[in-house]
């Protein structure tokens, strides 16, 4: 079948991974269905003798092109869209969707933008602060033994996206805003919030996880990320001259417009 979307854009990103057989298996299951980047973050044991011996001479190529971050935000920086893979459901997680419905999600996104799924260690999974740092949520459903093994869960994922990608995009794709983007955005807007009492000073971060959510569900375009920080930035400057136009006796005015980058 003629392959008419391009998967060029999509990493696949392992977080520490222990086994190195692991590593080669998710090569091998990336060649076979046209993906071609794979990250590893703080690998346990990276051998990259024991990596090929699974990967197999076909994806050789893709397993030493790998590249090796020591930070999942530094790796994770220049994808406008994260999907992060889970085993555990319900509680306070996010809305979980399916391989296919994650893989038509990011199809179109990725004509203009670069996106990785990202996978946990293979004992423990992705950890909340890690899952924090996705767009999205993907659930791999099994029968009665929910254990997969890291390689066969890649290649689920991956055969879902080749299968996306058989089918051209049906949407525009705006330019979205990258993790790094995101990640200075979410800093600015939670030291805003708690200095404006929206938000507690005490485990900031837990209070802040709602407005992630609320903006995961958009994504935020990279001009969005830059209203909200203009945003931010004018309620700091208005809230300092209130205190200072109250110290000397002044009302302030309310009629002052946003100073705000909309640029994309």
């Amino acid at each position: 079948m003629k392959q008419t979307a391009s998967l060029e854009n999509i990493a696949i990103v392992l977080n520490r991974p222990r086994h190195p057989e692991n590593i080669g298996a998710a090569a091998r299951a990336m060649k076979n269905m046209g993906l071609s980047d794979l990250v590893l973050v703080n690998p346990e044991n990276f051998d990259l003798i024991r990596s090929l011996t699974l990967a197999t001479h076909a994806a050789a190529d893709l397993v030493n092109k790998i590249r090796v971050y020591e930070n999942l935000q530094e790796a994770l920086s220049e994808f406008g869209y994260v999907a992060g893979t889970t085993a555990r459901l319900g509680g306070r997680r996010r809305a979980v969707v399916s391989p296919e419905t994650m893989a038509k999600r990011i199809l179109p996104i990725c004509k203009n933008n670069r996106a990785a799924v990202l996978f946990g260690p293979e004992d423990r999974g992705l950890t909340n602060e890690e899952l924090r740092l996705c767009h999205g949520l993907v659930n791999i459903p099994t029968a009665r033994f929910s254990s997969l093994n890291l390689g066969h869960s890649v290649m689920v994922i991956c055969y879902e996206l080749f299968k996306a990608g058989l089918a051209p995009p049906a949407q525009f794709s705006p330019r979205l805003a990258t993790r790094r983007e995101l990640d200075i955005m979410y800093a600015q807007l939670k030291d805003t919030l708690v200095r404006i009492g929206v938000i507690q000073a005490e485990n900031p971060d837990h209070w802040l996880d709602r407005f992630r959510r609320f903006f995961s569900r958009l994504p935020l375009r990279a001009s969005e990320v830059s209203l909200i920080r203009g945003v931010c930035r004018q309620i700091d400057w208005y809230a300092g001259k209130c205190y200072r136009d109250g110290k000397n006796g002044k009302n302030p005015d309310p009629a002052l417009g946003l100073d705000t980058d909309t640029d994309d």
